[in-house]
């Protein structure tokens, strides 16, 4: 674990010069990164460009011997020792920033449709866990504005009790304005497949899975199923049809996530208004 300390200041000197103060030391992290204590709680959430936490304070300085003079003494052999500086230990957890993050279990299609809309390039390959590491791809529109996707790793059921890559992957969701929850229609289990999302999501952190969400019903390139696609639109949930191998519904579901994304900022605005 590395240390990191602040350069210790300057000694007074004669004709009552103040010692130097020393230079603060300052740390650069991403965006987005989160500041834990040994306990584990979160003490500064650096989500925004440009914003500070002092993470640890210098000790005082001491008085030198002319603190001390009197009208017996004009030269006393005496002076005050600085204070000690403030030591903490810290975990950085660095959170992925992201308007839409694609949710579903391992070769739901995340990463195909993360390459058919952006440039962003993951690894695609026919066994799960291709993606181990969150990928971000920019998403450009006519009016110039971008959002930013995220190809979340594959969830697995037990997830929220840190299987798999559990708190690897539903970290990062805290963060996202959208959640697009990608089912892969070929599989034996469509509908089963959101309910067990929705359930690690909420099992991870209450509220979670009540976030602003699309179902995208992925891979209708290949069979699927018109009952359980009946199913899914029984959820209540906005569900779409999507194939990024043939590029299906891809344009309708970035029209959408934009309008739900803006939506949530006005959201956010006014809140910030009445507060």
């Amino acid at each position: 674990t590395p240390l990191l300390n602040a350069p210790c200041g300057g000694r007074g000197r004669n004709k009552n010069m103040h010692g130097k103060d020393a230079e603060h030391r300052y740390i650069k992290v991403p965006k987005g990164t989160i500041v834990k204590n040994l306990h584990g709680e979160i003490v500064c959430d650096l989500e925004k460009p440009g914003s500070m936490f002092i993470a640890a304070k210098g000790g005082a300085g001491g008085k030198g011997n002319a603190h001390f003079k009197n009208s017996v003494d004009q030269a006393p052999k005496v002076a005050e020792a600085g204070g000690k500086a403030e030591m903490f230990i810290y975990a950085l957890e660095l959170r992925t920033m992201a308007d839409v993050g694609f949710i579903g279990f391992p070769n739901a299609g995340k990463s195909t449709l993360l390459q058919a809309i952006s440039r962003a390039r993951p690894k695609v390959a026919a066994y799960p866990f291709t993606t181990v590491n969150p990928h971000i791809g920019m998403v450009q529109y006519d009016d110039l504005t971008q959002l930013a996707v995220a190809d979340l790793p594959g969830l697995i059921r037990g997830s929220s009790k840190n299987r798999g890559l559990g708190y690897a992957f539903l970290q990062h969701v805290q963060r996202c304005r959208l959640l697009v929850y990608v089912i892969d229609l070929s599989a034996d289990d469509p509908l089963d497949q959101l309910d067990a999302l929705k359930h690690e999501l909420e099992e991870y952190e209450t509220g979670l899975s009540e976030k602003p969400s699309i179902v995208l019903a992925n891979k209708t390139d290949m069979p699927y199923s018109e009952a359980v696609l009946e199913e899914l639109h029984k959820t209540g949930l906005e569900v779409m049809l999507t194939s990024g191998r043939t590029g299906k519904g891809l344009e309708h579901f970035l029209t959408r996530a934009k309008v739900i994304s803006d939506e949530f900022v006005e959201q956010l605005e006014d809140q910030q208004e009445n507060t």
